[in-house]
């Protein structure tokens, strides 16, 4: 648990009030805009989101989602490498959670996925020009 109030106390330090108004906005289909309203800070912001079952030190997606589409690729890194540190996920649980954190997206799951060595296909080099 002192890891992940690390993480966010580390996140909420690199958030800046501009920042929080872009990720307010990307999440605002889960906060309703008077809540919304109500949230002047990061700590604010992520107390919301437990509260609400949209984060937990074992359950990252919804904020590398919100951090992803905001482009903030520096508070992603953060959150992945948590993840992968602390957390010890996968490189293929990995995949499976950035397939499964939008709904629409896990019908596709099997369809976005590595071609094994027999699926490859092997092209011949380019005719050596003479």
């Amino acid at each position: 648990m002192a890891e992940y109030s690390s993480l966010l106390s580390d996140l909420s330090d690199n958030i800046t009030n501009e920042d929080l108004e872009q990720l307010k906005s990307a999440c605002k289909e889960d906060i309703p805009e008077d809540q919304s309203n109500n949230i002047t800070s990061s700590k604010e912001w992520f107390s919301y989101l437990e509260k609400n079952d949209k984060l937990a030190q074992d359950n990252l997606s919804y904020i590398e989602h919100i951090f992803e589409i905001s482009r903030r690729p520096d508070l992603l890194t953060r959150v992945i490498e948590y993840r992968t540190t602390v957390l010890k996920i996968s490189e293929d649980d990995e995949i499976d959670t950035k397939l499964t954190r939008i709904p629409s997206a896990k019908k596709y799951k099997d369809i976005i996925r590595q071609p094994s060595e027999d699926e490859i296909i092997k092209l011949a080099p380019p005719p050596k020009k003479v």
